[in-house]
């Protein structure tokens, strides 16, 4: 009986506490957030201790939980407030802080400069050529399909036209189609001009309706339904497990390839451009 009053008592307790010890720091700056605990001027939040308690729904388990972290959390604070007094060679520590700082500055760098300059300059020639001379490495790991999706509520008007409609490919019938989706349809997809994996169309349609073999068994039209909606597919064209991969399909994973392949040449150029800039501005002054 005493183990359970005392697990009732903690929470408030705990809040009590907590009440307190925000009232005596509203002297420091929190920017909006909720102090816990303070260790020599270091503070933990409340809102760093949320993610932790939110682990587990039983009360009790989430006192322990936060208890626990909190303790830590101290514990680790103390450590390092008497490793910062202590450590023998603290320049050399603070050296290296500095030169990882720089290392993660330019690394970011480097891969926002690959991002937004060469990733562009990868030409789709370049891509081709690529593609036609590895075409041993693209074989798909799952089927792809091309073709139109559309869930319409059963409650639309006009069904009757969409069931004639998402069977055809000319533009007047898929004019129809988008201008219908606009005001009726939950979800439409036009993928006749690019390969989706049937996996992704599967997860689209009523569930267990269709089995991924029996939808990449041949092209074709399929119409669904459940209790709220109707579902209209028509797949045009199917790419198997391995068989060759699409182009298209593949055009990004070579982009990358290709990236990888020329990034150390690009950082070079970078890195040359800047110091012939450098070197025109007068920037460098050498001292010897």
């Amino acid at each position: 009986n005493s183990r359970v009053i005392n697990m009732q008592r903690r929470p408030l307790v705990f809040i009590l506490l907590i009440s307190f010890f925000v009232s005596c720091t509203s002297y420091y700056d929190h920017k909006g957030k909720t102090p816990l605990v303070e260790v020599e001027g270091k503070f933990l939040y409340k809102e760093d201790l949320e993610p932790i308690v939110k682990q587990t729904t039983n009360s009790d388990d989430s006192l322990l939980l936060a208890e626990q972290f909190i303790r830590t959390w101290i514990e680790d604070e103390l450590l390092y407030e008497q490793a910062d007094r202590n450590v023998p060679n603290m320049k050399s520590i603070e050296q290296l802080v500095e030169n990882y700082r720089k290392t993660l500055i330019v690394h970011a760098y480097k891969q926002e400069l690959i991002s937004q300059r060469l990733s562009k300059n990868i030409s789709d020639k370049e891509v081709e050529t690529y593609y036609e001379e590895h075409k041993e490495l693209f074989v798909l790991e799952q089927p792809v399909v091309q073709g139109l999706f559309m869930k319409v509520p059963q409650s639309a008007s006009g069904v009757k036209n969409i069931r004639k409609w998402y069977k055809q490919k000319d533009s007047t019938a898929i004019d129809h189609m988008e201008k219908y989706t606009l005001h009726n349809a939950v979800k439409y997809e036009y993928f006749y001009n690019k390969w989706i994996p049937a996996g992704t169309i599967l997860d689209m349609l009523p569930r267990n309706a269709l089995s991924l073999n029996q939808l990449v068994e041949k092209p074709g039209n399929v119409e669904l339904q459940d209790s709220a909606y109707f579902y209209f597919l028509n797949i045009s064209d199917i790419r198997q497990v391995g068989e060759e991969e699409p182009l298209e399909y593949a055009r990004q994973k070579i982009k990358d390839v290709l990236v990888n392949y020329k990034q150390v040449d690009f950082i070079k150029q970078v890195k040359n451009d800047l110091y012939q800039e450098a070197v025109k501005k007068n920037k460098i002054k050498y001292n010897y």
